[in-house]
């Protein structure tokens, strides 16, 4: 007696791609919270840091080498926050949609999930590549999210990096 569980088959029947519009009211919502999550992180951070760097100025006048000194210490607390709030960004979509509700928080709120293209839960590591291919879905004027509008998958550029669907749950 064979006791191995196999997956379920999807029929093409059974199969419905999330649309342009249910895929863009999660990305908003999802920019909402990652926003807020970011601030309540760096904020605290950059006030810090800023305290530091206002303590270097004496009665208004500061010398050569302390301005420098100030515009490198900006400069590095302007790149320790990007990396921070990029590490954050990452982390929350590769973790929810690698999570057993496939989906993030924006995501669940409009009903839809992402799987592999056989339909089922994908692992962190094709979650984190899928956020990867976001950041150059973006950076192509967001091109890559406007492809999920007009591919017969309603796949954006990320879902094809990562071979990935977003479904109706």
């Amino acid at each position: 007696m064979n006791t191995t569980a196999t997956p379920p088959v999807m029929t093409q029947a059974s199969i419905t791609y999330a649309s342009f519009g249910a895929r863009l009211g999660a990305w908003i919502i999802d920019a909402i919270i990652i926003g807020c999550v970011q601030f309540v992180v760096v904020a605290p951070i950059m006030t810090f840091l800023g305290f530091g760097l206002a303590s270097q100025v004496e009665d208004g006048a500061i010398s050569e080498e302390a301005a420098v000194g100030m515009i490198g210490s900006i400069f590095a607390m302007v790149g320790s926050a990007m990396i921070v709030t990029v590490a954050i960004t990452l982390l929350y979509f590769a973790l929810m949609e690698s999570s057993k509700s496939q989906a993030t928080l924006g995501k669940m709120a409009v009903g839809i999930k992402v799987t592999d293209l056989e339909g089922n839960r994908i692992n962190f590591g094709k979650a984190f590549l899928r956020s990867i291919g976001k950041i150059i879905s973006g950076m192509i004027m967001y091109i890559g999210y406007i492809m999920a509008a007009f591919t017969e998958k309603k796949q954006g550029l990320h879902d094809m990096i990562a071979n990935t669907l977003v479904l109706k749950k």
